[in-house]
């Protein structure tokens, strides 16, 4: 579920590039998971990059969003800054590690590092760095 309400104050003004900012950073986390091997961390950040990027959109806009699923949050997007379909694909598999990268009873037996791959993790850094890219238009004008 994804809420998404006014949160723009006047008095401290527009959030969006803080959360942008982090987004970009939280890609880099990334990028240095995967150079490490633990591609089940890689995974994670590059869906916590998508989800800043996208709250970080509806800041840019006056909004506040709450909620992790980077498919809904793009949905919840006003017509004009919603991405295509090809992006919202990239969301779908994004959303898959946020849970499953951080526990063990997300499998059947074994820890993440067990099942999360390179190749995975590569997918999942390019997929949120696409999303970035949709977003940082909306943030960065």
């Amino acid at each position: 579920m994804v809420e998404c309400t006014p949160g723009y104050d006047a008095a401290m003004g527009s959030r969006a590039e803080d959360w942008f900012r982090q987004a970009e950073r939280d890609v880099q986390h990334a990028r240095r998971s995967l150079e490490a091997g633990t591609f089940e961390w890689a995974a994670f950040a590059a869906q916590q990059a998508a989800e800043k990027a996208v709250k970080a959109v509806f800041q840019a806009l006056g909004g506040e969003a709450r909620g992790h699923s980077v498919t809904h949050l793009l949905a919840a997007l006003p017509p004009a800054a919603r991405p295509g379909g090809e992006l919202v694909e990239l969301a779908k598999e994004l959303d898959k590690h946020y849970v499953g990268p951080r526990y063990p009873d997300s499998f059947p037996a074994g820890a993440p590092m067990d099942f999360y791959t390179e190749a995975e993790a590569r997918r999942a850094i390019d997929a949120s760095e696409q999303i970035l890219e949709h977003c940082r238009r909306h943030v960065l004008r």
